[in-house]
């Protein structure tokens, strides 16, 4: 009686901080600054009236990270806006200086810098408005390409121009974007996008216009058969469900696990889909699969029901969506049930909503900062951004040196093509070596983490590589 009250208070004190957080979301979203907005039969750096359109596009000439802006970075977007460019680089240099690790704000001073200089320019849309944690790592890591891209004198001269955008993880806005971009000839390639959904629904208006596209986020293997004008730099789920099915089997020695995932995410089913095969091929079994996206959500008949199948092992296979509900079911298992999961789980949030109760669990991810000795990477972003970056920094990294690559070689949309697509076309990047396959794929191993009590966030868990 008293495990079924603790079970019951648990549940309800998490629901509590969920909606808090909600709505302390929706009180942000209602109170933020509007952001620069582009009506779509306009040129991208046109300025509109904020309520005739809902696409969100800013070289430098608003802000679309509103959180924690810094005086001088409202100034200096107001400076860019009057093509006041000597005015916004010091006022930017200020910003940065009280806030070192803004990434839209390194960003926005590169493009000061160039001015109204010749550049090359690239597109980069984010889920700001939804995903912003996710949002500023993946910036992150093109903010720190382009600065080291322009320091070192450019592409063959010519400096590289970064144009923000936000697609709030929406099929539906991407989409638009992806129209907006390949209709302004300047652009020459994107940055994008964030999830495998977002990036199938945009990729087919990408590949009709010639537009080359680098996700460095999207894994679905569905991306592989988009066209030869759609690539990535982060390996697709079939290197992840791999990984995390012979970890279940080699290492563990457990053959019967519960699946949790979202049926209504892209990247969630393939993953779910890919893990089964291996799992199955190798000697496992799926003993029990959950859906979180399901309205009969309830984690702790969940878990009773799993128990009953004989379940080992507990696999979270869903996405950024479905999160909250898989925190909830880490909770309530209590580190009774192994747990392994995708890269969707690697976030700060993790750390600070299980903590404890999620020490011992395996991750497969794409890049770790620790795991890259013979890198100059992770030293160098340390002392950029203050701190620790994580996979998605890494592969947005990669992915604007890959453009810059292409450029390099022949500055048009069909020569970035051309050359990403050589057979002998390679870079050692911040994830080792660049290279894609003729699917456009990225052809790299992913690595094991595990979560363990640490020093390095602040909430006294770390993801660290397994031995």
């Amino acid at each position: 009686m008293n495990q079924k009250k603790e079970t019951t208070v648990l549940i309800l004190s998490l629901l509590i901080t969920i909606a808090a957080i909600a709505g302390g979301l929706w009180w942000f979203r209602q109170n933020q600054q509007s952001p620069l907005t582009i009506d779509i039969d306009s040129k991208p750096t046109d300025v509109v009236p904020s309520n005739s359109t809902k696409l969100q596009i800013s070289p430098g000439t608003a802000i679309l990270v509103t959180q924690g802006a810094t005086d001088e970075k409202q100034a200096a977007v107001t400076a860019i806006a009057n093509n006041n460019y000597s005015e916004a680089v010091s006022l930017l240099e200020t910003s940065l200086s009280k806030q070192r690790n803004d990434p839209e704000a390194l960003i926005y001073l590169n493009n000061a810098r160039i001015g109204t200089n010749s550049a090359y320019q690239i597109a980069v849309p984010v889920p700001i408005g939804t995903e912003l944690t996710t949002a500023q790592e993946i910036l992150r890591g093109v903010a720190q390409a382009q600065t080291e891209i322009n320091q070192q004198g450019g592409i063959n001269g010519i400096p590289l121009k970064i144009l923000l955008a936000n697609d709030d993880n929406n099929p539906a806005t991407a989409k638009q974007l992806a129209q907006t971009f390949s209709q302004d000839p300047k652009i020459l390639g994107v940055i994008g996008h964030f999830s495998s959904g977002v990036t199938l629904a945009a990729a087919s208006i990408y590949q009709q216009n010639g537009l080359v596209a680098i996700s460095p986020t999207s894994t679905s293997v569905a991306i592989s058969n988009l066209g030869n004008y759609i690539f990535r730099t982060v390996p697709s789920d079939r290197f992840t469900s791999n990984a995390i099915a012979r970890y279940t089997l080699e290492k563990l020695n457990l053959s019967q696990v519960a699946v949790i995932y979202n049926s209504q995410s892209a990247y969630s089913r393939s993953l779910r889909d890919t893990f089964t095969t291996d799992l199955v091929s190798n000697g496992g079994e799926v003993v029990w699969e959950t859906d979180l996206s399901g309205s009969n959500f309830n984690p702790a008949d969940i878990l009773q029901q799993a128990t009953k199948q004989q379940t080992q092992a507990l696999v979270f296979l869903n996405d950024s969506q479905t999160v909250d509900q898989a925190y909830l079911m880490m909770q309530l298992n209590n580190n009774q049930l192994p747990m392994l999961g995708g890269d969707s789980l690697y976030k700060p949030q993790t750390l600070q909503n299980v903590g404890a109760k999620a020490v011992g669990m395996i991750l497969a991810v794409p890049w770790h900062i620790e795991g890259q000795s013979n890198s100059d990477f992770p030293n160098t972003s340390r002392r950029l951004w203050g701190g620790d970056v994580n996979w998605r920094t890494a592969m947005a990294y990669d992915a604007v040196k890959a453009i810059a690559q292409g450029l390099s070689q022949e500055p048009t949309r069909t020569g970035i093509q051309q050359s990403l697509s050589q057979s002998n076309f390679g870079f050692e990047g911040a994830s080792g070596r660049v290279k894609f396959l003729a699917s456009g794929d990225r052809n790299s191993p992913v690595e094991l983490v595990t979560i363990q009590p640490g020093k390095r966030s602040p909430y006294g868990y770390d993801f660290v590589p397994l031995d």
